[in-house]
């Protein structure tokens, strides 16, 4: 089967389509940085850089897909406007929620036989809007199902890829079109024997904050932290904030030695418990976010290993190579790369964007088959 990929980013979901008979002809990217590096990972397919919004760079989508048959849209638009961290979405008329138009848009013109939207579940919320062709306000789903209800099946549903082969929580609104001359595609039932972080990246050797070692990506040569957060997280228990202990959060000013010099440690400022916090071993990982190498960000703290001092090891964030692990990425993902601190900022952000490939190839594998297997 043949897929045209819109909001392409770097391409992570589309990792693993290989293994089902999928080949991504068409892509569409908008950050010149993220469309090339798309490019080198998929030679083979043909990457148009530029907003869908230009009608130039529509026109060449549309003209590129009908070329090669394309018969699945994979879209992943971009959620940050549809988030229930963006806390005014309410209130505004957010042009990224838009883009769902252009999707709708493409879909009328190429008429394939099926359409894979992936999104936060925001997408689905009353509080998440959109202007229709006339110019009224309207909820997404509603939108979509008022222009595409008529040739399509719409069925959606909030999955977790921590229920399909992912060692990381990540709740994301899987919407599912099926042209109605054709058979229903169906949502993939999970599965809730979870992957632990632990399964995926216990056995890797333990570093601190500047440190690297002898495997590739896994590094934290370009990711130094504040001499204060290493010590607030040397003092934090595994699966703990900082904020939860009472003991060694300085309630004080204090002072420690710090490469010969006395620094002052003041008092850990307020914020939500789920900052400067350490992951748990034992579960599968909370969501990975573009800001996945701040200690102070949301849960992205190594879980650490307690030392005979009473303190915890790896008071830093993940390298690399253990993001690679936990988002379900091949470990080898990137080893081709020269680890320069541009290149991690970059892998970063757009791992923490990321479709989780095991995710996506799951869902992928429930569409019906019956024409490509010439089974009547």
């Amino acid at each position: 089967m043949k897929a045209l990929s819109l909001f392409a980013n770097v391409g992570i979901g589309e990792t693993y389509f290989h293994e089902v008979g999928i080949e991504v002809v068409v892509a569409n990217e908008l950050e010149k940085d993220r469309a090339e590096f798309y490019q080198e990972l998929y030679p083979e397919s043909k990457m148009i850089h530029g907003s869908i919004v230009d009608s130039e760079v529509y026109e060449t989508v549309i003209r590129e897909a009908k070329e090669q048959n394309v018969e699945l849209i994979f879209a992943t638009p971009p959620c940050q406007g549809m988030s229930i961290a963006f806390a005014k979405r309410a209130e505004k008329n957010d042009p990224r929620n838009s883009l769902i138009k252009r999707v709708v848009a493409v879909t009328l013109e190429l008429n394939p036989r099926y359409v894979l939207i992936e999104n936060v579940a925001g997408m689905a919320s009353e509080k998440t809007f959109i202007l229709d062709d006339s110019g009224n306000q309207t909820n997404i789903m509603p939108y979509i199902e008022s222009e595409l209800g008529d040739k399509y099946e719409v069925r959606y549903e909030v999955l977790d890829a921590a229920d399909f082969q992912t060692p990381h929580y990540r709740k994301r609104l899987i919407t599912l079109l099926s042209r109605k001359d054709c058979e229903v595609w169906e949502h993939p039932a999970p599965n809730e024997n979870h992957i632990t972080v632990r399964d995926v990246i216990g056995d890797y050797p333990s570093l601190e904050s500047g440190q690297t070692s002898d495997i590739k990506w896994h590094s934290m040569e370009h990711k130094i932290h504040n001499y204060r957060h290493k010590w607030w997280m040397q003092h934090t228990p595994t699966g703990k904030s900082a904020f939860d202990n009472a003991v060694w959060a300085p309630c004080v000013e204090d002072e420690i030695e710090v490469d010969g010099k006395l620094m002052p440690i003041p008092r850990i400022i307020k914020g939500f418990n789920t900052t400067y916090k350490r992951i748990d071993w034992d579960r599968p990982a909370p969501t990975v976010t573009m800001t996945n190498g701040s200690i102070n960000s949301q849960n992205n703290c190594h879980p650490g290993t307690k030392k005979e001092d009473g303190t915890y090891s790896d008071a830093r964030v993940l390298t690399i190579k253990e993001l690679l692990a936990i988002v379900g990425l091949p470990l080898d993902w990137v080893d081709h790369l020269e680890h320069t601190q541009k290149r991690e900022n970059f892998l970063r952000k757009v791992i923490g964007e990321c479709f989780p490939p095991r995710m996506s190839l799951n869902i992928v594998k429930t569409i019906p088959t019956k024409k490509y297997l010439d089974i009547e």
